[in-house]
């Protein structure tokens, strides 16, 4: 169906030149609203109406005739329609829709995959300060963050996943001293307990640590405690690492995974934020008033000036950002994409004010931003909102062992990232049709069974794909043939959610085969072919789930009926 769909392209092309050759429009085929109306839709007709003031149903009639003209057309479409106003629908010969069956079981994994390409593109994400455990904002960022990169990198991009963390300034002083105060024996209520320290149990366990002079491993660094009460600065450094080291162990029971670290402090280690805030006094961006050194953002689209270095010497926030970012740029990175929560949004104006008015040659828009909203966890109709692990949030770490990790990456995934989201517990642990991440899963279980119970040969090259001509089939096969456009929409779009609308799809098409057909039946030649559908579904399936980190099961607690009991 992929090299069909190309050729008729093709066709598509060549049909609009033939009818205006001086015209814009676009050859696209999309997919009829309704799937009796076809397999294939063109509405060029009416946009050229518009540009060469015709009538939209006579240029679609036009077209028609130029497209019956196309050898492709002849091959691989067995009718064309006119409807509406000027919509042209195609419906494509069996033999059209079967050829994608060959296609995946050739391709395997790489199923709608474009060639490496040479394009680098950097994705920062998750970038969680060391000071607590990851919460479930952090899970959906980093279920975001890593199915982006996946999709970018079946279009061919190379991809480096980046985490970038402040390991200095008053949150990290913070730490230090919540920990001290532990290690003192002190605990939230006592008195001398401060009012701005860390409240959670996992303090007391850092705190615990450091006086048996422990040793911590994180993926970036190695610290072994002194166990003095009284050095905050190595109680400080031992925490941070213990601390990134959780975050470790949670982001690997998540599955995800990071090519890079990269420090804030670095970033003033390296003379980099001075070196930027040279750059834009020198470029005439700057003023000073109140004894602040303020950048004039307003010229580049912000809603305000802001303050780059307050009047006592500190530099703001989005000061080490810009800097950050001139160094991503410098690295090669011309592409970049951060993955945040919304509560960054004021932040995107100003670092993109800050790179332009810096003068290094960075586009303007970069980088690009995906922001996301937090999310609700529900259990029992009633809203969770504390661990006592962290003392004031739900953790990723909670989310995981209440429900599970595949149930976790498919529902923080499942939505657009910009709108509120629901995590219902009890939904992701339903074993019904209901829980969106159970339906596809077993599909794809229902698939194993099947063909364990045909016990053939495997290889279903050259199976007679010609007798693959139910309805339900075409429909199944039809979703198959989506797929590499599916995929190239979603990472161009930045948007993980569109692969669980296809697999909610794609799986409920199965289903609605397996109600419809048999599968083991007595004509070999017939079995066969719907072995090797059923095998590239399993793939397909299988692909998808994968780019979003979660499994594909051979097998699920709810009972998979034998084939030769099904009615």
């Amino acid at each position: 169906m992929i090299q069909a769909q190309q050729e008729l392209l093709q066709a598509l092309a060549a049909a609009l030149g033939e009818l205006a050759p001086a015209s814009p429009v676009a050859a696209v085929f999309e997919s009829p609203r309704q799937a009796a109306h076809g397999d294939l839709a063109v509405t060029a007709a009416m946009a050229l109406a518009r540009s060469l003031k015709k009538n939209p149903r006579e240029l679609a009639a036009a077209l028609v005739e130029a497209l019956e003209r196309q050898p492709a057309v002849q091959r691989w479409v067995r009718a064309i329609e006119i409807a509406g106003p000027g919509f042209i629908n195609l419906r494509l010969a069996d033999a059209a829709k079967q050829a994608v069956v060959a296609e995946i079981l050739t391709a395997g994994e790489r199923f709608g995959h474009k060639p490496a390409g040479t394009e680098s593109v950097m994705v920062e994400f998750v970038s969680a300060n060391p000071t607590g455990p990851l919460h479930v904002g952090h899970g959906r960022n980093a279920a975001l963050g890593d199915s982006i990169c996946n999709l970018l990198e079946t279009q061919g991009k190379r991809v480096l996943r980046e985490f970038y963390y402040n390991d200095a300034g008053v949150q990290i002083q913070t730490l230090a001293l919540s920990t001290q105060c532990r290690a003192r024996g002190l605990a939230p209520g006592d008195a001398g307990w401060p009012e701005q320290a860390y409240n959670g149990d996992y303090i007391a366990d850092i705190a615990a640590d450091y006086l048996a002079k422990k040793t911590v491993r994180a993926d970036d660094r190695e610290v072994t405690a002194s166990g003095d009460p009284d050095d905050r600065d190595a109680i400080g450094r031992f925490a941070v690492a213990y601390l990134r080291h959780e975050q470790d162990l949670d982001l690997r029971a998540f599955g995800v995974r990071f090519d890079h670290y990269y420090l804030e402090s670095s970033l003033y280690a390296d003379g980099r934020v001075q070196d930027t805030v040279r750059r834009l006094v020198a470029a005439g961006k700057t003023f000073e008033e109140g004894g602040a050194l303020w950048l004039r953002s307003t010229d580049y689209g912000d809603d305000k000036d802001r303050v780059m270095r307050k009047s006592d010497g500190s530099y703001t926030y989005f000061v080490p950002d810009v800097a950050y970012h001139i160094a991503k740029f410098e690295r090669g990175y011309t592409k970049a994409i951060n993955i945040q929560g919304t509560d960054h949004h004021g932040t995107v104006a100003r670092v993109r004010a800050g790179l332009q008015a810096a003068g290094v040659g960075i586009p303007a828009g970069y980088p690009d931003y995906v922001l996301y909203k937090m999310i609700t966890v529900m259990k029992g109709g009633q809203e969770v909102k504390i661990s006592k692990r962290a003392g004031s949030y739900v953790t990723l770490r909670d989310l995981i062992d209440w429900t599970s990790r595949d149930a976790v990456r498919f529902f923080l995934s499942s939505r657009k990232s910009d709108t509120e989201f629901t995590f219902d517990i009890d939904l992701a642990l339903a074993q019904n049709d209901e829980n969106p991440v159970f339906y596809v899963q077993y599909a794809h279980a229902r698939i194993c069974s099947v063909l364990a119970q045909y016990g053939g040969e495997r290889d279903f090259a050259g199976a007679d794909l010609s007798r693959l001509t139910a309805p339900s089939e075409a429909a199944l096969m039809m979703q198959l043939g989506a797929w590499p456009g599916v995929l190239e929409r979603a990472a161009a779009e930045f948007a993980p959610h569109d692969l669980t609308f296809y697999l909610r799809e794609l799986a409920a098409a199965f289903h609605s085969y397996y109600g419809a057909e048999r599968f083991l039946v007595d004509d070999p030649v017939l079995a066969r072919a719907r072995m090797a559908l059923l095998a590239a579904t399993a793939q397909v399936l299988r692909n998808a789930l994968a780019l979003l980190g979660v499994g594909a099961p051979e097998s699920m607690a709810r009972d998979v009926p034998a084939e030769e009991s099904r009615p």
